[in-house]
């Protein structure tokens, strides 16, 4: 689906600096000082519209939440619910980094979450998807030694292929959900994605891993 261009974008993210931080690069190994208080640090890759990390943000007020977006007219609207979750703990950045490792430093994160993202399902794009091994070296890199990775999505295959790299790769899983909402997690926050799917009676698939220190 191809996306709108919004040509206010820039203006009201440079207005809303203290959200969306600028000068991205310059903050690795120094995120807390984009936060008012220094909490432990969660990452979410690909936040688009921000439903996710806004009520995460809400729901956990004793985290600091960094949300990584690429595409600036879907930004835009994270932005816009965060300003209106009135959060203090989240921040947003506008950037596709090929390697997280260049905007945070070893051990600065602790928490990683990758929510519904791309499946890439023909073979030849095996290297794209969000939990092929060498993105988990990135992952590996920058979360503390006992960081994890939560993992959810509504693609059967994806979920197979990225239980199968967790393992191969030598990670820990300590918890596999094929069917989150029948578990009535009253601390699950959904994403855009994962209501609309989950509306339609698509079952939800969750799994967490730790790297095996």
């Amino acid at each position: 689906m191809r996306l709108r261009n919004k040509p206010w974008a820039d203006d009201f993210m440079r207005e809303n600096d203290n959200i969306v931080i600028q000068n991205t690069f310059d903050y690795k190994g120094n995120w807390q000082e984009a936060f008012n208080k220094k909490q432990p640090l969660h990452l979410e890759i690909g936040s688009g519209k921000g439903q996710f990390i806004s009520g995460m943000g809400k729901q956990h007020p004793e985290f600091n939440f960094i949300g990584v977006e690429r595409v600036k007219s879907v930004i835009v609207g994270a932005l816009k619910k965060v300003l209106d979750a009135e959060t203090e703990n989240v921040r947003l950045v506008n950037e596709d980094a090929e390697d997280l490792r260049d905007m945070f430093a070893e051990n600065e994160v602790d928490h990683l979450y990758l929510n519904f993202s791309d499946p890439w399902p023909k073979n030849r794009h095996e290297k794209r998807r969000l939990t092929y091994h060498a993105f988990l070296e990135q992952y590996e890199a920058i979360l503390k030694d006992n960081g994890k990775i939560t993992f959810k999505t509504d693609n059967r295959g994806l979920f197979e292929y990225s239980l199968a790299s967790f393992s191969q790769y030598g990670m820990i899983i300590e918890e596999v959900s094929l069917d989150l909402h029948s578990l009535e997690d009253d601390l699950n926050i959904m994403t855009e994605y994962e209501e609309k799917f989950s509306a339609k009676g698509q079952p939800i698939y969750r799994c967490r891993a730790k790297f095996n220190i």
